[in-house]
């Protein structure tokens, strides 16, 4: 391995019986897949089957030059994890120095708060901002995974305090890239922990006079919808810091927010994410794309070494090179001042009238979709599946979601959460209920009127969200608080309530964490239930099945577990629809 400026060449002899080949060619045999390769003298090598586990992957993450592979600096520690198996390999000093460095990164400073903060830091965020110093000293792009409420915004103020004091008059905007629900919520921090930062919010429709004031703000706060539609004149913008809040919005790389994000230009790049992994190990590319371009090659490759392989030695390679660039930490690692977090599931029972009406149309789409699945195959017939199991989960919530003459009959879902909110009104508690059908919170807020239960109410069409928040955390008079799981799942600090209702199961049990973490993060001070309603013997007990394959996704990577899920099948179908 030699040294360049900010990159490393690798070189390889390879031999065959005495015959050499050049090193960037084998490699690229083994992207291709090809079983042998043609030799110097003519004659046919024959490629060893365990070399496309061994050198495959680092095919895909080096730039063939020559007779050499070359290497970006951000790509040191997955270089080193790759050649860890190789009985000889010479590294010149340099690169001796770097690998040291990322060896020993947990050896990481923990920083004090800078001049200027209003707050104190936990330990663990001191840690946070040390590491966020550290991959500025390297001039890394990182991505800070804390569990969703343990403060990546207070951490990243507390880094931007620190950058813009020390840059003195030099200072250069940072853009922070948020959810629209997340807006109100970063200007609070912002202008609670940092007063001293001058804060400009980029959105609006009279937005376009705003990017002549970039340079006298120091947090240009906008959205992605916004960077989507502006990405021709941001990129004109060099800030010093590009920070994108819930960075899973740009896990599917081919989308125009991803394109758009990797336009921008900026010294230093951020990630901030409790769910780095939703689906696949596929969304890290599109993340790390944005913060180290190239670092783990083509895309193509990348998904074919972490998802198609039965071998687990690549993603836990892979686990190894990203550990620097990565900072996960857990609420049980961390915040020990937390109080406990206690999730359950109460199974519903249907009413006859409910049950009859599920079980003709679970038969119906059963008779109907596996014979279509069986003609035309299940990627051809995935929206037809889809459809069925919304109809499904809408009349396990309740029959009006699919006739609204329907309203004032009962549901299994309504005869358990009411007693429970009264109940827990009386004992002096407060609660959020989340649904992912606006239509089935309109149903509860019907019913909750009847019973004369105060409440407050927020989906995706509330433009007031700060006041809506702020009556429900300060009026006691105010118990429950009515959600729409996408408007609401992130961002919003509702630590006043210790009771979590999820009317509606879906597949990915992430999004069901982060809507229970409105409750459980740090300023909560009492032990936060979690309930799950689940209709018994219907496809919402399926989901939550497959719920639990996905459990282990998300630490294929984060935690180097050795199981992935599996894509939909012809098979799970079936046991959807049983």
């Amino acid at each position: 391995v030699k040294s360049g400026i900010d990159w490393f060449e690798l070189h390889a002899d390879v031999a065959f019986d005495g015959e050499a080949v050049a090193f960037p060619e084998l490699l690229s045999a083994l992207v291709r897949g090809d079983s042998t390769i043609r030799l110097d003298d003519g004659s046919l090598g024959i490629i060893p089957a365990e070399w496309f586990e061994q050198y495959g992957l680092m095919a895909g993450l080096g730039v063939a030059e020559e007779d050499h592979l070359r290497f970006s600096v951000t790509q040191a520690g997955l270089l080193d994890a790759l050649l860890a198996a190789q009985p000889s390999v010479d590294f010149d000093e340099q690169f001796q120095e770097i690998r040291s460095k990322l060896d020993h990164f947990e050896g990481v400073s923990s920083l004090p708060e800078p001049d200027g903060f209003q707050g104190h830091l936990r330990n663990y965020q001191r840690d946070g901002v040390g590491w966020l110093r550290f991959l500025q000293d390297f001039r890394f792009g990182g991505c800070l995974a804390d569990d969703m409420g343990l403060g990546k915004t207070i951490q990243v103020l507390a880094l931007m305090q620190g950058r813009v004091k020390a840059n003195g008059n030099d200072r250069r905007p940072n853009l922070i890239v948020v959810p629209k629900s997340l807006l109100f919520n970063w200007q609070h921090e912002a202008a609670r922990f940092t007063p001293d930062l001058r804060t400009l919010e980029y959105t609006g429709i009279e937005r376009s006079k705003l990017r002549d004031q970039f340079h006298d703000h120091d947090l240009i706060l906008t959205t992605y919808g916004t960077l989507r539609r502006d990405v021709h004149s941001l990129r004109e913008v060099t800030f010093d810091y590009v920070i994108l809040d819930e960075a899973q919005t740009i896990k599917n790389a081919g989308s125009q927010v991803a394109k758009a994000a990797r336009l921008l230009q900026a010294n230093y790049r951020l990630a901030l994410s409790g769910t780095p992994v939703e689906n696949h190990v596929g969304d890290l590319w599109s993340i790390f794309e944005f913060l180290n371009p190239g670092m783990l090659g083509r895309s193509s490759v990348f998904k074919s070494y972490t998802t198609q392989t039965e071998e687990q030695e690549s993603r836990e390679l892979l686990a190894r090179g990203l550990r620097p660039f990565i900072l996960r930490r857990t609420k049980q690692q961390v915040a020990n001042e937390l109080p406990e977090k206690v999730e359950q599931t109460i199974h519903c029972q249907m009413d006859d009238d409910q049950r009859r009406r599920y079980e003709e149309m679970r038969d119906h789409y059963r008779q109907s979709l596996m014979g279509l699945v069986k003609q035309q195959g299940l990627a051809k017939s995935k929206l037809h599946v889809l459809e069925a199991l919304l109809r499904l989960r809408q009349v396990a919530c309740h029959p009006a979601l699919l006739d609204e003459s329907l309203e004032d009959e009962s549901s299994a879902k309504l005869d358990v959460l009411c007693p429970h909110i009264e109940e827990l009104l009386e004992e002096g508690h407060k609660a959020l209920v989340f649904s992912q059908f606006t239509s089935m919170l309109r149903i509860v807020r019907r019913h909750f009127d009847q019973r004369n239960i105060v409440y407050e109410y927020l989906d995706g069409q509330t433009r007031d969200r700060k006041s809506r928040v702020e009556r429900f955390q300060t009026d006691p008079d105010c118990g429950v608080f009515l959600i729409s799981l996408k408007a609401g799942g992130l961002g919003l600090n509702l630590t006043s309530a210790d009771y979590v209702f999820l009317l509606d199961p879906w597949w990915n049990p992430a999004v069901e964490t982060q809507a229970i973490d409105r409750a459980h993060r740090v300023g909560q001070t009492r032990r936060v239930f979690a309930y799950r309603l689940i209709c018994q013997d219907t496809v919402e007990e399926r989901i939550a099945e497959l719920q639990e394959k996905k459990r282990t996704l998300a630490e294929a990577i984060l935690k180097e577990s050795k199981s992935l899920m599996k894509q939909l099948t012809a098979k799970d179908i079936e046991m959807l629809f049983s």
